[in-house]
């Protein structure tokens, strides 16, 4: 597989199409499954709060693979990802109720770094009732 989108199609500040990620304790018992990350601030209330959290708190990779989906549902190619990195800023506070929680992610094209490779870097944001979740999110993408 192969990026979709062109890299002379691409310029500093096209907007990436933003996307919603609803988050339940019931996908953040799966990811621990998935991860093998099984500490007690992600499933178990009471514990998150003992520990000066406000409530069970989702997984920070899980944070941060939810917000690179922006990118590879733009590019079709998760293999278009040459580098990604994030600081992750603020927990997101996944409640015990119908709801839970919502990651918002936008991004944009930042800059055209190696015409001859065909890469861009993108930024994200990403927020969290209000409050954003990751800093410095970004993204190396080889288009095609």
């Amino acid at each position: 597989m192969a990026a979709s989108v062109a890299y002379a199609d691409v310029e500093v500040g096209t907007v990436l199409p933003a996307r919603e990620f609803p988050v339940d304790r019931a996908a953040l018992v799966r990811y621990a499954g998935a991860s093998g990350d099984f500490n007690p601030i992600h499933w178990n209330e009471r514990f998150a709060r003992e520990v000066g959290l406000p409530d069970v708190i989702a997984h920070g990779m899980f944070t941060m693979a939810e917000a690179i989906r922006v990118v590879t549902d733009w590019t079709g190619d998760p293999g278009a990802v040459v580098e990604y990195g994030v600081r992750f800023t603020k927990p997101v506070v996944v409640p015990d109720d119908d709801k839970g929680a919502v990651i918002e992610v936008s991004g944009k094209v930042a800059v055209k770094l190696d015409d001859e490779a065909r890469t861009v870097r993108v930024d994200l944001t990403a927020t969290s009732a209000g409050q954003k979740v990751l800093g410095m999110a970004r993204a190396v993408v080889r288009l095609a």
